[in-house]
């Protein structure tokens, strides 16, 4: 793990900043909402119940759910992230600041009204220097909330320390994830520590303290500001495809392509492009939303990219249990084109219909498909997907043909994330079988050395007899027949933009970052 921290400094660095500035932006805002909204209801009691209710409400949304329900309203970058910290600190500064008034002793209020001070004199110089102890316990809470929570700002490229966590997730790459969770840790550690310090402080020293914090606050909420450059033309990047030999790695080794991406979720990176907020995003080349959106696909002329045809991994032990499964699965060789497998993901990423009823009707258009006998079923295979529009439908065509054409019932295990998690459930027996492609299996995988990949032909049949001998003899685990289309990574831009600066290709991206720095 250090060695990866020492290597990914300066994006550590980056993050880390990113991250005390999202925390901090999101509370200062917080603070000039909550506090007078506390003081509020403090003064008028009857709305105290229901205003705390809201915010209650709020509190107990889980996070990934208020950003689902925020992308569509406001997109995906900063402003979701910062709303839903916004949201998730309201609760204890709001109810912190409306208990740390109202416990204020009515003696000591009238004592001050009985000297000659103003409704406004009482508030600014009895009752909130008393409740500032109770005030800043809020702000404690607030505080360390938001730091959690500012990791899933990655999920919708907001930055932050997120970046590494959920790109570790995607790669199972325990180091990455450390390098992103510890510091995200120490930070939470360290402000509540800090304020800890500052709340226990009484008299004068706690104004002061408080009056230094109200400074620090947007100074620290303007780090979000500083990380680097931006480049002209942003890119948008899924996590697992930043850190993937075969994905932006394979791009810097091959082109020399040097970017700073935006690390957001592979499932909202085409929405990133189509609303204008990231010019460049990586992809699958079957995706319908290529078509849905008028979005090129640049040129990988130096061969980045290895085939990816699409074969059905099962565990040998599967099949030899059941003789069935096999030649169940080969049913579909050959039968699934580009075009074919494009247009079903067209159908569920942009028509909307659900990955059951396409993957019926793709069936029946076969002849493949049959009503599931009735009567109990003995035994179970489990077969699991990645968490991409493609598995799922792949998913869900598999589920109906084995149950059609066999006894065997199919427990589905979808939406595992990443590749090495899906292999590692293969290879410890908690699945049977996933779909899975064979540029995937070769370089995430398998990972041979660089002088056994040079004398690799990069032609389909080539990769698939290699794979399919490695993975056997390694991990007794079988690819069988392929289906039939080529899924390979691809990076696309929108047409009409690569047409304004002549980009076809990646060595044209290239060439048109290199002018512009």
């Amino acid at each position: 793990m250090l060695e990866f921290i020492r290597q990914n400094a300066d994006k550590l660095l980056e993050q880390v900043l990113t991250h005390v500035g999202l925390t901090f932006v999101s509370l200062l805002f917080a603070l000039m909402i909550g506090v007078p909204l506390g003081i509020g209801i403090a003064r008028r009691p009857r709305l105290a119940s229901g205003v705390l209710g809201v915010a209650g409400v709020l509190q107990t949304v889980p996070s990934v759910a208020l950003l689902g329900f925020l992308i569509p309203l406001i997109g995906i970058g900063v402003w979701p992230a910062l709303v839903a910290l916004f949201l998730y600190a309201l609760l204890p500064i709001i109810r912190n600041t409306y208990v740390g008034i109202t416990e204020v002793s009515p003696s000591v209020k009238e004592a001050a009204k009985g000297v000659g001070m103003t409704d406004r004199q009482v508030l600014t110089k009895v009752e909130f220097p008393l409740a500032l102890p109770v005030i800043f316990a809020g702000v404690r809470t607030a505080t360390v909330i938001n730091v959690g929570v500012a990791t899933l700002a990655a999920y919708v490229a907001a930055g932050g320390l997120g970046e590494f966590i959920f790109s570790g997730i995607a790669l199972s790459n325990v180091n990455m994830m450390l390098a992103g969770a510890i510091p995200a840790a120490l930070l939470a550690v360290g402000f509540d520590l800090a304020l800890a310090r500052l709340q226990r402080l009484s008299g004068k020293r706690l104004r002061v303290g408080a009056v230094t914090f109200l400074l620090l606050v947007p100074f620290l909420s303007a780090f979000y500001l500083l990380p680097g450059r931006e480049d002209k033309l942003v890119a948008g990047f899924a996590h697992e495809f930043y850190g993937r030999a075969d994905g932006y790695p394979g791009l810097q080794k091959t082109y020399g392509l040097q970017l700073r991406p935006r690390l957001i979720d592979q499932n909202l990176m085409y929405e990133a492009i189509r609303r204008e907020q990231v010019d460049i995003i990586s992809g699958y080349s079957t995706d319908g939303r290529i078509k849905a959106y008028d979005l090129l696909v640049l040129a990988d002329n130096r061969h980045a990219f290895p085939p990816y045809d699409a074969a059905p991994i099962v565990r040998q032990t599967t099949l030899n249990r059941y003789p069935d499964l096999g030649p169940t699965l080969n049913l579909l060789a050959g039968k699934l084109t580009d075009s074919v497998m494009t247009a079903l993901n067209y159908q569920v990423d942009y028509e909307k219909k659900a990955p059951e009823v396409v993957a019926r009707t793709f069936l029946n258009q076969l002849g493949l498909y049959k009503t599931p006998t009735p009567g109990e079923r003995t035994e179970t295979v489990v077969m699991g997907s990645k968490v991409f529009t493609e598995q799922y439908i792949l998913a869900e065509v598999y589920r109906q043909l084995i149950e059609g054409q066999t006894q065997l019932r199919v427990a589905t295990r979808t939406g595992l994330g990443g590749t090495q998690i899906c292999f590692d459930a293969l290879r410890t027996d908690a699945i049977d079988f996933y779909p899975e492609y064979t540029g995937t299996g070769l370089l995430v995988i398998l990972q041979p050395p660089a002088d056994q990949l040079k004398t690799l032909p990069m032609q389909s049949d080539s990769v698939y007899r290699f794979v399919q001998q490695q993975f056997l003899d390694k991990y007794q685990l079988s690819w069988l027949k392929p289906l039939g289309f080529n899924n390979s990574y691809c990076l696309m831009m929108r047409r009409e933009q690569a047409r304004q600066l002549g980009i076809q290709s990646i060595d044209d991206l290239v060439g048109v970052l290199t002018k512009r720095r």
